[in-house]
């Protein structure tokens, strides 16, 4: 696992009781637990507690974590735990005339998907990250253009007092902008 300077920081600011890193650390990585979740096949109430749980034995378990660095990895680690459990639990709790009752995890390497799990979590702090540091123009106009369903380009120009024939090269500017950002730096192509 890389030694990423800004993991350090937040567990290293959450343990002195920091409530902004406390929040930085659940913003990126709650979509992680998430998709751990998923992947059991676990939802609502379900992935809720095991959330829960993990969050609360992060905050117990903070202070005893090693290396900063290795927070995804335990929080993946843990949360894969949680979810075992918790089909165990349900399992246990299901009548017997209840088909199919307690799905167990979906099928592929366990160590492959965390890895994808964690890349993609850090993809997606990444990009949350370039996109807030983008200028409110380039943030208003990039959000406009990709709601579902799309706005058409009259509706857009006339929010932001643009001409139609404007856009597409605003557009162009602001992704550029975007794909130049240095939250993204890790995750551009090699060249």
């Amino acid at each position: 696992m890389r030694d990423d300077p800004a993991v350090v920081d937040l567990v290293l600011r959450a343990r002195r009781g920091d409530a902004t890193a406390w929040h930085g650390i659940v913003e990126r990585y709650a979509s992680l637990i998430w998709s751990v979740c998923r992947r059991y096949r676990l939802t609502g109430s379900d992935a809720d507690d095991v959330a829960g749980s993990v969050w609360l034995r992060l905050v117990e378990h903070l202070d005893a974590l090693e290396e900063p660095a290795a927070l995804p990895g335990w929080l993946a680690r843990t949360t894969q735990r949680a979810c075992l459990q918790a089909l165990a639990a349900r399992k246990r709790q299901v009548p017997a005339g209840d088909p199919d009752p307690g799905a167990g995890p979906v099928s592929g390497s366990q160590a492959g998907d965390l890895d994808s799990d964690l890349l993609r979590a850090e993809r997606q702090h990444a990009l949350r990250t370039a996109f807030a540091q983008l200028p409110d123009r380039c943030r208003q106009l990039l959000g406009m253009l990709f709601t579902d369903p799309p706005l058409p380009y009259t509706q857009i120009g006339a929010a932001l007092d643009l001409p139609v024939g404007a856009i597409g090269p605003n557009r162009r500017r602001c992704l550029d902008r975007l794909r130049r950002s240095r939250a993204l730096a890790a995750f551009a192509p090699a060249h």
